[in-house]
């Protein structure tokens, strides 16, 4: 069951005045935007989203504590750029993935669709899919399992993952309560930056729940400067919350 919590009229207020907020329109590589935040974001605070799992400036997973995972232990040891919203989840609002395109022909002749048409052809696709707002460090192995798949509360599931408190079940996933306040507002983020992307109802009061919940931090603040300082553009979500605490 999702949290049923009722929000303060200050907050739903706040809700509506960020509604005409905008998404990234300078940043259309992916490749560019991970190296960007390697570089210019994480430099000094390598720890990954869901685990807290520190890692080096190439890419390595230090042994973190009780990590454990039956699966993909290659990606297990490598950190990689996790989409908070998955690729997928706002991919498929673009005829290209879902249809493909005359121009999406791989070399052999064959007809493409999916992630790498739509990448092909659509630069809104590609702005989006590189926006650093919604990219998060995460061990490999977590991204992997984690998939596409929506987040949820499952109190009667187990970690997957050991000491990191990632449980997977049913085509749905409970992050840690570390990660769920900044999931919550990359969500929030991107439903009202981006018009090919908008949240269910479910969804909606989820991470509104966990956005009231799990208040922004420190860093969470000083991440989301460090962005716009890079893409231009403000996550006006976290700034708001950063406002009022003053952070």
């Amino acid at each position: 069951m999702i949290e049923k919590i009722l929000l303060p009229i200050t907050l739903l207020a706040l809700t509506t005045t960020i509604t005409n907020a905008t998404g990234n329109k300078i940043i259309y590589s992916f490749n560019k935007a991970k190296k960007n935040l390697e570089r210019s974001v994480y430099q000094d605070h390598r720890e990954t989203l869901y685990c807290v799992a520190k890692f080096d400036g190439k890419k390595n997973v230090l042994p973190a504590y009780g990590f454990i995972t039956s699966k993909y232990q290659k990606r297990a040891k490598r950190i990689e750029w996790e989409h908070v919203v998955p690729a997928e989840n706002f991919g498929r609002a673009f005829k290209e993935w879902r249809k493909g395109h005359s121009q999406c022909v791989s070399s052999k002749g064959k007809h493409f669709k999916g992630r790498k048409c739509a990448e092909k052809i659509s630069k809104q696709y590609r702005l989006m899919q590189s926006d650093m707002y919604n990219l998060f460090p995460a061990i490999g192995a977590v991204n992997a399992l984690r998939s596409n798949y929506n987040f949820s509360v499952l109190p009667s599931a187990k970690s997957n993952f050991g000491s990191c408190q990632m449980k997977i079940e049913d085509r749905k996933v409970e992050p840690p309560i570390n990660a769920r306040g900044r999931i919550a507002r990359s969500y929030l983020y991107m439903d009202i930056a981006y018009s090919k992307f908008k949240l269910s109802r479910q969804q909606r009061q989820l991470m509104t729940a966990w956005d009231k919940m799990y208040p922004v931090n420190k860093w969470e603040c000083e991440r989301s400067r460090r962005i716009k300082k890079i893409q231009g553009n403000d996550n006006r979500v976290v700034m708001q919350r950063c406002k009022i605490a003053r952070l």
